[in-house]
Parts: C-alpha cells; structure tokens; sequence
C-alpha cells in the first residue's frame, strides 16, 4: 500500500504499552505517513481544533483511532464533540478499546462512530486487526 506524505492519522490512547503496540502495528503496515498520539481526549480536541477561536486545523486527519476510557475528556465525550462540529463531523472515527459492552458500541455508533473494534489480546492479532485497519481507511476508502 502506498502512503501519501499528507496522511495523517490522529491515535487517542493513554496507555503507553497500548499505544507502542498500535504504533508499531501501523509502522509494519506501512499504513500512513504520519501518526500523532493524544494521550487524552481534551489534547485530542486541543490538537483538531487549533488556532484562533478554536478553527478545525489543517489538514484534518485522514482517520482517528480512538479508546474510550480516557482522563480529562472521555472518548465518547471526545467523539460527541467531534462530531457535533460541523467541519469535523466527516473525520472518520474508528473506536479501537478493550471494551466489549453492548452498550459502549451502541453509544459509540449513535454518537457517530464510523467502525467499533476490540482490541484483540494477543500481539499477532492486533498487528493483523490494525493493519487492516489501516489499508480499508486509509487505502480503500476515499476521504475528502
């Protein structure tokens, strides 16, 4: 899959274990150019919503990967604010948790989540499940 040096992915994850695995998974995958990491979702929001009068910066990123238990702002708070922007609203948003609820993907996908995944346990799995990931959003799918 080739990468487009504008490609930039937004990962939302605080664990730091957690994220190197998911860092590493998209390095292997060659998935996107660029990843920048929010260890929160008020950094998260910080980070998209830059500049004066908090304006959606530019570019946006091609995707977000988002936990949901996170400090400060939440995750599904986090997508509840993102979604709600109107010039955000079309970032696609990929909630990627160890939470297996009924209820955490019904709110996830009523807040506007693109896609629900569980974080696989074993390292293999993970690498496979992001690396996937990686080539529908960011190589199959088009974006604006």
């Amino acid at each position: 899959m080739s990468k487009n040096e504008d490609d930039e992915m937004l990962l939302v994850e605080d664990d730091d274990e957690e994220a190197e695995l998911t860092l590493e998974a998209l390095r292997r995958s060659g998935a996107v150019a660029r990843v920048v990491r929010a260890r929160d979702g008020k950094a998260a929001l910080d980070f998209i919503f830059s500049g004066p009068g908090s304006t959606l910066r530019s570019p946006v990123p091609r995707l977000i990967l988002l936990d949901l238990k996170l400090p400060n702002v939440e995750g599904l708070e986090f997508l509840r604010r993102l979604k709600s922007d109107a010039a955000a609203n079309i970032i696609p948003v990929v909630v990627l948790t160890s939470s297996k609820l009924d209820s955490d993907i019904l709110r996830s996908y009523r807040m506007g989540a693109n896609s629900y995944i569980v974080k696989p346990i074993n390292f293999a799995e993970f690498a496979e499940a992001v690396e996937r990931l990686g080539a529908y959003w960011l190589g199959l799918n088009r974006g604006v």
